[in-house]
């Protein structure tokens, strides 16, 4: 078997475990046979009790696969309580598998967009035969400008099967141009040399998501913002601009000290 993919710029340490195992070799070797899982995450599923069906890609965050994907995350000193590797992710097919869709994403642009643009139209039409509202979250564990990048193609699914797309976001610029598209949370870190963003943030009137270590230390308002549950579900496209989603802190976030996590 050939690996396909160029793997120079991914750590020496994930290289020799996927040459030393006849498992991940066979699978840089070869395409994905899919990019987006639905009701697979203790998270997304919780807004099927709303009538939302959510579909989500995972990729490698920060650096993990040789390219950052999460632009802010060394100023926002998010990359060691990512939830890249919390509850399943830390399972190291978990974090292969999403090596691999990144590598693709980066590596074999016009395959990877033509095997989203297939799932998202099967996700649509399931959904609307099912009777729910569709979603879909393209950064489950990323920071990827989707709106550079298939704009279009997030309208054409918006107008045509009313696909509801959103994210979390670190970068305070983002600026989409239809928030009824693509709808966007800054996600909140306390880090010193992070707060000229989050001062961006608020300028603008974002929703605003905020880790707390513990979710009794959960107040009524933060930074001078109403708080609302975030962990009720994970469809912040339903909550308003201008509010703190409120979330606990989970797998490593919860021994962070970086001032990422609250409390």
């Amino acid at each position: 078997m050939t690996i396909i993919y160029d793997l120079s710029k991914v750590p020496a340490d994930v290289v020799e475990q996927i040459h030393a195992s006849p498992k991940y070799t066979k699978w840089f070797s070869e395409f994905p046979t899919k990019l987006l899982g639905v009701s697979g995450d203790a998270k997304t599923v919780k807004g099927e009790r709303y009538g939302v069906l959510t579909a989500i890609l995972y990729l490698s965050p920060a650096k993990k696969s040789g390219v950052n994907m999460c632009a802010m995350s060394h100023i926002a000193m998010c990359e060691e309580p990512c939830l890249d590797e919390a509850g399943r992710g830390a399972m190291t097919s978990t974090q292969m598998s999403r090596l691999r869709k990144t590598l693709f994403m980066l590596q074999f642009w016009d395959d990877f967009k033509a095997m989203l643009r297939r799932e998202i139209e099967r996700h649509a039409k399931y959904c609307r035969k099912r009777g729910y509202k569709c979603a879909v979250r393209l950064n489950g564990t990323s920071d990827v400008r989707w709106e550079l990048k298939i704009w279009d193609d997030m309208v054409f699914f918006n107008h045509m099967y009313e696909v509801y797309f959103y994210d979390y976001t670190k970068i305070a610029n983002r600026l989409v141009p239809d928030s009824s598209v693509y709808d966007l949370t800054f996600s909140y870190s306390g880090v010193e040399k992070y707060q000229r963003h989050v001062d961006t943030a608020r300028a603008m009137g974002m929703r605003m998501a905020v880790v707390f270590r513990y979710r009794t230390q959960i107040p009524k308002s933060f930074l001078g913002m109403d708080v609302v549950d975030g962990d009720d579900s994970d469809l912040r496209f339903l909550e308003p601009q201008g509010v703190v989603s409120a979330l606990y802190a989970k797998g490593r976030a919860v021994r962070d000290t970086s001032g990422f996590v609250v409390g």
